[in-house]
């Protein structure tokens, strides 16, 4: 009887050793370092536009022809842009008599950034036009374009006339 005490004696004390070492919890290390995160944004812009319709032009009826279209420009937020066109593509067309074709026939029309129509929209250059121009929001920035065909044009013959402006927007 002894030996099986001696024997639930060690296996007591086995089993309080094992239990006594595992019971301790283990021991971590931890090490750390800095993740860098970086971007830049940049400056960017686009811009779309509305068509002008002068719709049916009585060239007989002695009055201008006025229509409006426009254009839309998104710029980066606080980016400073400007908006110029060119005469566009009609022969002998200048920023202030730009000219709508039909084959060989032009009808002059002209066109402003503003409602009173008395700036021409153009290149801004020597002052004698305008750019449209405003700091970007990240949103689309609407500008109104004024068109008119100016009377006195009898001799330009019925047709369908047409004429592309380029617009950039500069920033």
């Amino acid at each position: 009887m002894t030996s099986i005490f001696r024997n639930v004696r060690a296996g007591a004390a086995t089993l309080a050793l094992v239990t006594a070492f595992s019971a301790q919890p283990a021991l971590a290390t931890t090490a750390t370092s800095d993740l860098d995160v970086s971007a830049t944004v940049t400056s960017n812009c686009t811009v779309s536009t509305t068509p002008i319709d002068f719709g049916n032009v009585d060239v007989t009826a002695g009055t201008d022809v006025d229509a409006t279209g426009g254009i839309s420009v998104t710029c980066t937020n606080g980016t400073a842009w400007a908006a110029s066109a060119d005469a566009g593509q009609g022969t002998g067309a200048s920023l202030a008599t730009r000219k709508m074709a039909n084959g060989s026939d032009l009808l002059n029309y002209v066109l402003y950034t503003d409602s009173s129509r008395t700036s021409v929209w153009g290149d801004g250059a020597g002052g004698s036009t305008a750019t449209i121009s405003d700091t970007g929001t990240g949103t689309a920035q609407d500008s109104t374009i004024y068109g008119r065909v100016p009377s006195g044009q009898t001799s330009v013959p019925a047709g369908s006339y047409a004429d592309t402006v380029t617009v950039t927007v500069t920033y």
